[in-house]
């Protein structure tokens, strides 16, 4: 599909859209408005989710077709969502809106190719599942923690995702922080405060604007700088890193919790050396969150449950 991303989604909407259309019709799988939307508020909902989704494709995954969307993707972009930790109303509206998109999607590609691309993105559904457990059944919480976090990066591919990975791993950025890195962020040596350790410091700007610095080993930092003295910068792609990890997770039969499960390591470690070094669990709490770009002490506690 051409167009950008408001255009698109513009098409996807005429094709799922049909106004005063009955709710028998809707729930009726044999009915050719089956599935279909018929509320101006609903849709105007579902589309404001959709345009957020086909930016985020574009900016991660470098896909600008919302034809090529897959449940990879679906995933992925609930992951992106929970990790902030919605409400579970808002939760259930992207979901509801991507299903949807799933619907517009088989209608538009049977109507233009005059039989329907398959999409699949009940994984969504899963992910949801997922959240609403963590946030109301103490006992479903998802730990995302990988149980032998080394043991799956040693099994990527190429040395670029292992050392994006240990990033995350050992300094707790986001995927998009490491996906590249230029010269002038690279800002040298220091003594971690926390455990008295000389790490080198890396500077990121990741979601919502949020700059801060990553501390990691200095094996790892002189590696990246040899790397962007050699290049220029440290680049990789987001589609390629996040697909080589799940293709990874795959073959050591692993449930893959993408490359969100190494920040959960991070601040389940980093936590653990703050008490270690003497602060209170809820101080330590309050500083693992602002290393990690968020505010809130409440937000690290999910990951450390």
């Amino acid at each position: 599909m051409r167009g950008s991303i408001y255009f698109q989604t513009a098409e996807l909407t005429k094709a799922i859209f049909v106004e005063g259309t009955k709710k028998e019709e809707r729930i009726d799988p044999y009915h050719i408005n089956y599935n279909c939307v018929s509320s101006y508020k609903s849709m105007e909902t579902y589309r404001g989710v959709w345009n957020n989704f086909g930016c985020y494709l574009r900016e991660y995954w470098g896909i600008k077709d919302f034809e090529q969307t897959d449940a990879i993707h679906v995933k992925a972009y609930m992951s992106y969502k929970i990790e902030y930790y919605p409400t579970k109303q808002y939760l259930e509206k992207i979901s509801s809106a991507l299903g949807k998109l799933e619907t517009a999607l088989i209608r538009y590609t049977t109507n233009k190719y005059g039989e329907p691309l398959e999409y699949d993105f009940n994984v969504r559904q899963q992910s949801l599942n997922d959240a609403r457990s963590l946030k109301l059944v103490a006992n479903g919480y998802h730990n995302r923690v990988y149980k032998n976090p080394l043991e799956l990066i040693e099994s990527l591919s190429k040395p670029l995702y292992h050392y994006a990975a240990l990033m995350q791993l050992y300094g707790g950025a986001r995927a998009e922080g490491v996906c590249l890195i230029k010269p002038n962020q690279l800002h040298g040596y220091k003594i971690d405060n926390i455990t008295g350790n000389q790490v080198g410091i890396i500077e990121t700007k990741e979601k919502g604007g949020k700059v801060g610095d990553v501390l990691i080993p200095i094996f790892l930092y002189k590696k990246i700088e040899e790397i962007i003295a050699e290049n220029g910068k440290f680049r990789i792609s987001y589609k390629a890193y996040s697909e080589n990890i799940l293709n990874a997770c795959r073959t050591l039969k692993i449930s893959c919790e993408s490359s969100h499960g190494f920040r959960w390591t991070f601040a389940q470690n980093r936590v653990r050396a703050y008490q270690i070094a003497g602060y209170t669990y809820d101080e330590a709490l309050q500083g693992v969150s602002l290393e990690m770009k968020h505010y809130r002490a409440s937000i690290t506690e999910h990951y450390v449950r």
